[in-house]
């Protein structure tokens, strides 16, 4: 089941979304869920991070080396 989402954007945006969809060969509707999807994705990486890097702090990781001599 779908439900509708109505929202108010600024002068213009809804165009540049047409045009953006249009050049991807989307709805503008499957332009918008596709961008928020995203943005929730990229949200869930962004809490996982915080929660993770304390951790590995704590285990002396602090940059992309450390971790590649522990894998590798």
């Amino acid at each position: 089941m779908e439900e509708v989402l109505t929202i108010r954007v600024p002068k213009g945006t809804r165009r540049r979304l047409e045009q953006r969809a249009r050049a991807e060969k989307l709805t503008l509707s499957q332009y918008v869920r596709r961008a928020l999807d995203t943005e929730a994705l990229l949200g869930a990486l962004e809490a996982a991070r915080a929660d993770l890097v304390p951790v590995a702090r704590s285990k002396g990781i602090y940059t992309d080396e450390d971790v590649f001599r522990i894998v590798s």
